[in-house]
């Protein structure tokens, strides 16, 4: 379940691609249209940022090694996913998402830490939960950090009351793989794709750094806590 397109391969690029070498199944959802990380670009409208976005995610996916079924695109709107069922969209979100999740049988679900520090993230999370929660049977939910590494205020970090087993995973055989699906996002790393826009978003030298070592970080929501919480 990734906010963004990026958001696969940065917080758990390692682990998706370990799991195809090991032949198993992996499905993917794209929650937003990723089309304001440069909103002022003139050169690119919204559509034609979705568009180069969208591709970007298709292409770094085919690198990790998910070249096999089409992924779900939400196309819910970046910087505005709903996170409560008051809000537009919610609902329907949650339906497509609870299909999608019975139509692959899935028996895990990979998706934001519930507090990661971006407004998308947190509502990609209460998505999911609100999807799992009318499955009759709920998959493991295992969470991974983007933006906590560099922005996490001390009450977004994991605490006993969370649940939550955390552990690190040594992606050491993928870590170039994970490297190239990175660079497959040409849009949000320099030089970048949207130049019209300069004030426009790019991954930093320092949050790259990040994900450039030979491990991922997880915590994965014990038995009944994604039902509870």
């Amino acid at each position: 379940m990734a906010p963004h397109p990026d958001d696969e391969t940065l917080g758990c690029g390692g682990l998706l691609a370990l799991l195809r070498r090991a032949g198993q199944p992996v499905a993917a959802v794209l929650v937003s249209d990723g089309s304001m990380s440069h909103p002022a670009s003139k050169l690119f409208p919204a559509p034609a940022r979705q568009a180069v976005r969208e591709a970007e995610f298709h292409h770094a996916l085919r690198i990790l090694g998910l070249a096999e079924g089409a992924p779900l695109l939400l196309g819910l709107p970046d910087g505005q996913v709903p996170g409560t069922a008051s809000e537009p969209g919610f609902v329907p979100a949650v339906a497509r998402l609870r299909e999608f999740l019975e139509i692959h049988k899935a028996t895990t679900v990979l998706v934001p830490w519930r507090r990661d520090p971006h407004p998308d993230h947190r509502a990609t999370s209460q998505l999911v939960q609100a999807a799992l929660a009318v499955l009759p049977h709920s998959p493991r939910r295992i969470e991974y950090v983007v933006w906590a590494w560099q922005r996490a205020a001390p009450e977004d970090l994991p605490t006993a009351a969370d649940a939550v087993r955390g552990f690190r995973l040594d992606i050491g055989t993928v870590t170039a793989l994970k490297q190239r699906a990175i660079a497959a996002h040409r849009s949000q790393v320099a030089p970048g794709v949207f130049t019209d826009d300069p004030a426009g978003f790019l991954l930093s030298d320092e949050m790259l750094a990040h994900f450039a070592i030979p491990y991922e970080v997880f915590f994965e929501a014990l038995s009944h806590e994604s039902e509870s919480a």
